[in-house]
């Protein structure tokens, strides 16, 4: 005679669950590494010019990001209400939910597109050096045109991703990808007899790439989205519906504006010890968010696989892929942790040849190793919630972790102790582990209670 096992708060996840959350997230990695290599391949290719360039790059992309994180953020609405849609095979919620993505998308994007144009007014006032703005300037401008676009890319992806279908999406991003690195080849350094455009070649590489990834998806997944676009239906035009659902996004927006406004602000700060520091944090950034990419793609499929368990009304599977999607995110981090202390000098020289930046890039790139378990472990936490329906507290808890904690550790470290780029990087390992507690701490709570699947059409709401 056995006992009965008592409840636990995450159940062992079976062979079945670890299967299905590698399957799912391998595409979703594959998409996110592609997005991650534009900007990779765009900073490899500019850090051949000069630091200045670099920067400017670098700070004219962190413009176009600071502006439409928060629209981005707030259309991650469509993981919860498609996936679960989806689970609970209800194909009208899923159609709905698709088709005011796109209306959001429209809506949020001609006041993004105004808001990068006044560069060279607002970049001074940041504290940014003169070598650097105008550059940064520019880039922003010729990008913003391509605001619309990339989040049309948003909305499709996020539906393909919640009905599994993945591949259409890898197509895109590596054909966008071989074109992105012709572009940069041929406009930043004036191949086929065209002029050399130096680092705006690269602003225009990808202004043409994100168009190319949203026509793109409506060519290769037509016969999947056709289905969800091809007849409007009245219901989504129901302004109830559509504010709920923008309800429910915001604090996703909101929670991805906090945390990338954080690392924002420690890049400004690096902007604002000159060129080769910008420099330096930029490859050390890009360097740290290309492992990030991993766990990201782990949490878009725990937000997904949790989401389908959720709209089956099967608590057990929801923990069990919890569980596996928490790792997987943490276990792959910690091997990077380690490879990024281990080889700082190599990985440097393999972003650029300027020597100062090469020197300060292979300082910071430690730190982060020692913060890529954190890392890993709230975006997966954070996609288990999403995949639940739980959009505020994640948005409080990046609120309190990033800005109470992160960025004051930052400055005490970087300029009261003097510790200078070093110091600012260390703020980020005391900010991300403060998230990642918190929001494993809320996973916790939410996987022992009861679920519901989030509606925002008829009298429920999201729990």
């Amino acid at each position: 005679m056995h006992d009965r096992m008592p409840d636990r708060l995450v159940l062992p996840f079976r062979r079945a669950e670890l299967v299905a959350t590698v399957r799912l997230a391998l595409p979703v990695v594959i998409v996110q590494i592609g997005l991650m290599a534009m900007g990779v391949v765009d900073t490899m290719v500019v850090g051949r010019l000069s630091a200045e360039a670099l920067a400017g790059v670098a700070l004219g992309n962190l413009y176009f990001i600071s502006v439409c994180s928060g629209s981005w953020g707030l259309l991650l609405a469509l993981d919860p209400l498609v996936a679960q849609a989806v689970g609970a095979r209800d194909k009208v919620a899923v159609v709905r939910a698709v088709q005011r993505g796109l209306i959001l998308a429209a809506v949020l994007s001609l006041p993004g597109m105004v808001m990068m144009v006044p560069g060279e007014m607002v970049l001074p006032v940041l504290g940014q050096s003169a070598a650097v703005v105008p550059t940064a300037a520019t880039y922003a401008r010729i990008i913003a045109p391509s605001l619309p676009a990339f989040l049309a890319f948003v909305v499709f992806r996020q539906a393909l991703q919640a009905m599994g279908q993945m591949w259409p999406i890898v197509i895109v991003i590596v054909v966008a990808n071989l074109l992105n690195a012709v572009l940069d080849w041929v406009l930043v350094f004036g191949r086929l007899g065209w002029p050399a455009l130096g680092a705006p070649g690269s602003a225009w590489a990808t202004l043409a790439c994100r168009w190319l990834m949203a026509l793109g998806l409506l060519v290769v997944a037509r016969g999947e989205l056709a289905a969800l676009l091809r007849r409007l239906d009245p219901a989504v035009l129901e302004l109830r519906p559509l504010l709920r659902m923008v309800r429910l996004g915001l604090p996703i927006g909101v929670q991805l504006q906090l945390e990338l406004a954080a690392f924002g602000v420690i890049a400004l700060l690096m902007g604002g010890l000159g060129a080769v520091t910008m420099s330096a944090h930029q490859v050390a950034i890009t360097l740290a968010s290309l492992t990030y990419m991993v766990p990201l793609g782990v949490s878009a499929a725990c937000a997904v696989l949790v989401g389908h368990a959720v709209g089956r009304a099967d608590p057990a599977e929801m923990r069990r892929f919890a569980a596996a999607g928490l790792v997987c995110g943490g276990g792959f981090m910690a091997a990077c942790a380690l490879t990024l202390v281990g080889l700082p000098g190599l990985l440097a020289a393999a972003f650029t040849s300027v020597p100062e930046v090469r020197l300060l890039a292979a300082a910071l790139i430690p730190v982060a190793g020692f913060f890529q378990v954190f890392d890993g472990l709230q975006v997966v936490a954070a996609g288990i919630l999403r995949g639940l329906g739980d959009t505020r507290v994640p948005m409080v808890v990046n609120l309190l972790g990033f800005w109470v904690v992160g960025l004051p550790v930052s400055l005490l470290l970087g300029f009261a102790l003097d510790l200078g780029p070093i110091g600012l990087w260390w703020g980020f390992v005391a900010g991300l582990g403060a998230v990642a507690a918190l929001l494993l701490g809320r996973v916790t709570r939410r996987l022992r209670g009861p679920i519901r699947r989030v509606l925002v059409e008829g009298p429920q709401q999201e729990p």
